[in-house]
């Protein structure tokens, strides 16, 4: 475990020439540990760096607060994705990395749009694995050239379709190349999910992107 940047974190160097370097954000009541067998599966052979979210909710860590199941303190999701923006920061200096794709899943998935949104220049693109709208109003943002993936479940209880869709949208208005995939699964993750996003990230599946209307 590597602690002595500003978060708590894991760190795994490339193991193949041209791997791509993710940035691992997990879920609620997650660590660390938990996604890191995943981004091996998803992207072989990538770097790795997975940091623990800061916030804790009845002691499980999460990357920000929320009132309650869907809504979140959105004062909280700024602070937070700027926090982390510049952990990024430190972590590509200290380990000499590009910027990274972030692979976040639920809350994780929630935070990496914020810092998106908020927080470009921090990644390279995203994997948002059932992921909600971070914040009610988008910034004003230009991701330009970024590509992102959106993984939903169509049977998902907590991230519905129609959040997925606004999301999306909302990301697709900044310029980001989107690509969205309704899968038939809930909130847990499947394989179907690594398969996805191991084609995308491979680049033999990018798909057709969505288009900000207008």
């Amino acid at each position: 475990m590597q602690d002595a940047l500003s978060f708590v974190h894991r760190y795994e160097p490339s193991a193949r020439v041209g791997a791509p370097t993710l940035l691992l954000l997990h879920g609620t009541g997650g660590n660390e540990d938990d996604l890191l067998p995943l981004g091996r599966m998803m992207a072989p052979g990538a770097a790795l760096l997975s940091p623990r979210g800061k916030a804790l909710e009845n002691g499980m860590p999460r990357f920000f607060r929320r009132f309650a199941e869907g809504v979140f303190d959105e004062q909280d999701v700024r602070r937070r994705a700027n926090e982390l923006a510049d952990f990024v920061s430190e972590a590509r200096g200290r380990y000499d990395l590009p910027a990274p794709i972030a692979v976040g899943y639920s809350n994780g998935a929630n935070i990496a749009a914020a810092v998106l949104l908020l927080r470009p220049e921090a990644l390279a693109g995203a994997v948002l694995l059932r992921p909600m709208v971070p914040l009610r109003k988008s910034p004003v943002a230009d991701l330009s050239g970024k590509s992102v993936l959106l993984l939903s479940g169509v049977m998902d209880p907590i991230a519905s379709a129609d959040d997925t869709s606004r999301l999306a949208a909302a990301l697709s208005a900044t310029g980001a190349e989107v690509v969205r995939r309704d899968l038939p699964t809930g909130h847990e993750l499947s394989q179907v999910d690594i398969a996805a996003a191991r084609s995308w990230l491979a680049g033999t599946d990018r798909g057709e992107p969505l288009r900000a209307a207008g």
